[in-house]
């Protein structure tokens, strides 16, 4: 009995545990609870203290009756005593109740410590669109699950024997003669057990596993790429590998693959773009249209008299990649000048360029022309002419190794 009604509280923070709405079904919670709670398990590295907190909101949030009086009263109302109480029951009993046993296999944290299973990785190509706009992808993947006839066990009657080819290790030792007196030792999981140690007779085989006790199942993942994501980031689903009996379930990890785009090119939060410029327009001005990612139209032009110069960068703010958990902010858009010189010019071009761009002024005499020696130019690819060059070191030096020891490159002069 209460004296008085207590009064109403915050009645929000149970929800906001599980990460869910205030009128979230029982289905949502089931699924944000089993979500949450394997990922923050202790077996698999998780905070004990947020697994608590879990446990705890799952159990008042999935009684109707304690979330009534949590709705209007909050945490207090249930701590004096309505609706049977809302804390101290063991986190890891709610657990295993709610998979029906714990699907890790064995105590939990209470008992030993299970084997964590391996982590599923799989490569997911997106393109330089899919990074700029983000973009979600439906993936079927085909994974083991613990069979629900015989919850894992493998057999009718829940029972087996252990392996007579390991003695229930396991695992089996072979040697190998390798030579005289030489041997050699492995141990390699026993081929009789499949290593779990412990056999089942033919008659008492569960039905749908055939003793396996995993059974593949199919599942629709979507992965959801946020916009400014990174070539190579991940992309964790946790608890979703393959599962096996006293194992905890790891992880599948997609890791994005960006593939090369043809004309832009990403560092960090920024994009490069590479355009050449006619002679022309480097000196008189220019304009053209750049079709960015996102399919706008963006008009670049210099600015009233400007030459561009070769190898040269001009920049747009804020209109680079988009910033990772920070969409509206962006990187800077770079565009890389070229200019494409002409590879001759005719007389009348020659003066009529001069007419416009004098030469300077400081030009040789006839007297110190004289007195210099005329040179032909030849064109030259200095890249080929270098790795030849270098080729042609590497040759001379394997000769002067392979010269005999000892022997003289030079000979003396005779006295």
């Amino acid at each position: 009995m209460f004296g008085r009604a207590p009064k109403k509280s915050d009645s929000t923070r149970y929800y906001e545990i599980l990460g869910v709405s205030k009128n979230a079904s029982q289905d949502d919670l089931k699924k944000a609870y089993r979500k949450a709670a394997i990922k923050n398990h202790p077996d698999k590295g998780g905070d004990p203290e947020k697994f608590k907190e879990l446990a705890q909101a799952y159990e008042v949030l999935s009684d109707p009756e304690k979330r009534e009086i949590y709705d209007q009263y909050g945490e207090e109302a249930l701590k004096e005593g309505m609706g049977g109480g809302g804390a101290g029951h063991n986190p890891f009993d709610i657990f295993e109740s709610f998979f029906g046993g714990n699907p890790f296999g064995g105590g939990g944290s209470r008992g030993r410590r299970q084997r964590r299973g391996e982590d599923v990785v799989h490569p997911l190509k997106v393109s330089l669109e899919d990074l700029y706009l983000g973009t979600s992808k439906k993936l079927s993947l085909t994974r083991n699950v613990i069979c629900s006839k015989c919850n894992g066990k493998g057999s009718k009657s829940g029972e087996s024997m252990k392996c007579t080819g390991c003695q229930g290790s396991g695992m089996k030792v072979s040697i190998r003669q390798l030579g005289p007196s030489m041997i050699q030792q492995m141990q390699h999981p026993c081929n009789e057990c499949k290593g779990t140690g412990e056999t089942i007779s033919d008659k008492d085989r569960c039905p749908q596993c055939k003793g396996e006790k995993i059974v593949p199942e199919k599942k629709v993942l979507e992965v959801i790429v946020e916009k400014g994501m990174q070539n190579g980031q991940k992309i964790t689903f946790p608890g979703e590998a393959d599962e096996a009996p006293d194992t905890v379930t790891g992880d599948i990890v997609f890791v994005l693959q960006q593939k090369e785009h043809p004309k832009f090119k990403r560092k960090g939060d920024d994009l490069f773009v590479e355009h050449t410029l006619p002679l022309t327009e480097a000196l008189c001005g220019f304009q053209f249209v750049l079709t960015h990612l996102d399919g706008r139209q963006l008009l670049i032009k210099s600015n009233p008299g400007e030459a561009v110069k070769p190898d040269s960068f001009k920049a747009i703010n804020d209109e680079g990649m988009p910033m990772y958990r920070r969409p509206f902010m962006k990187g800077k858009l770079y565009i890389h000048f070229t200019v494409d010189f002409p590879d001759s010019l005719t007389p009348d071009q020659v003066k009529a360029i001069e007419t416009i761009l004098p030469r300077p002024s400081s030009q040789l005499t006839d007297m110190e022309l004289d007195e210099c020696e005329e040179t032909t130019l030849h064109d030259v690819n200095i890249e080929e002419e270098m790795r030849r060059k270098q080729q042609a070191r590497e040759e001379a030096y394997d000769e002067d190794e392979e010269m005999p020891h000892g022997g003289q490159r030079v000979q003396c002069a005779q006295q």
